[in-house]
């Protein structure tokens, strides 16, 4: 990935999609060349000169400060998530050239974190690495993501883009697909020197067109808490809520718990996925609570 070209584009798609009625500026006539912003207003709306901003969005956030990336996330109104992937590209851009490596990443699942997993018993919980691989799972887990976890070596990306079942699975693929690219462009954005994540990237961009759309927008979003909606083989219809929790410990790995609200069809779904586990030999992802990078 081309540091200058992800800069370029992750400017100039932020300032496509904001009208100047939404920047709070005068919209003169109707003959207007770009579906937003121009440069000049976004320049003017964060207080820099054209010429400087031009530079920016031309892939240079070289000696850019944490005031003009500030003014500049205000200006395209990034969330939370788009400001930290800013300053996580501006970061790359000030790296001297020996800083630029992969981060480190936890290597193992301990057991402790296993005994954890094991431990939640009424919901599903999962753990993943910033490969989207699927490195450990509690009893429920496993039953929950089966389709996934038939792969020897799990992995969310390559399931939701590559495996035909996942449209099946994911009651709102779209939706979902959306959000996993959006998830993946931030972790590229902090890692950007990582060969792993990058050839993911690479062979998910070759082997399907719905990635490569998806990751040309250029969206980023953070994976915390939400709605997953499920047709699950077994059970059927499932709509569960997740959160997500990053392991401070263990860098680079992210626990993720499903629980249905009370009393709901959900809620019995889930009751009989665990009776379905119980009498069911699943497999584990293969070097669970070994590898993981």
């Amino acid at each position: 990935m081309d540091h200058r070209s992800e800069v370029r584009e992750f400017l100039s798609t932020r300032r496509d999609r904001i009208t100047p009625v939404q920047a709070g500026l005068p919209a003169f006539g109707g003959n207007r060349r770009v579906p937003g912003l121009r440069r000049e207003e976004v320049a003017l709306l964060a207080g820099v000169s054209v010429d400087y901003y031009t530079r920016l969005e031309r892939g240079d956030l070289s000696g850019a400060s944490e005031s003009v990336l500030d003014a500049l996330a205000r200006a395209l109104q990034l969330d939370e998530a788009e400001t930290a992937h800013l300053f996580d590209l501006a970061r790359t851009a000030n790296a001297s050239p020996g800083a630029r490596r992969p981060r480190k990443k936890a290597e193992a699942v301990r057991p402790s974190i296993q005994r954890v997993l094991d431990a939640i018993t009424d919901a599903p919980a999962i753990i993943r690495n910033n490969y989207f691989d699927y490195v450990a799972a509690n009893r429920l887990g496993r039953a929950l993501y089966s389709p996934v976890f038939t792969d020897p070596a799990p992995n969310s990306a390559r399931f939701a883009f590559l495996d035909p079942a996942a449209r099946d699975f994911y009651a709102e693929w779209d939706k979902n697909t959306q959000e996993l690219v959006a998830t993946m462009r931030g972790e590229a954005g902090r890692n950007p020197y990582d060969k792993r994540l990058t050839d993911l990237v690479g062979e998910l961009s070759t082997r399907s067109e719905r990635f490569r759309t998806l990751w040309a927008a250029h969206n980023v979003r953070y994976h915390r808490t939400g709605v997953k909606r499920l047709r699950h083989p077994v059970v059927g219809d499932l709509e569960l809520t997740y959160e997500a929790f990053e392991l401070p410990a263990d860098p680079g790995l992210q626990l993720s718990t499903y629980t249905a609200e009370p009393g709901t069809s959900s809620a019995d779904g889930l009751r009989m996925l665990a009776s379905w586990a119980a009498t069911t030999e699943l497999p584990a992802p293969r070097g669970a609570g070994l590898t993981v990078d």
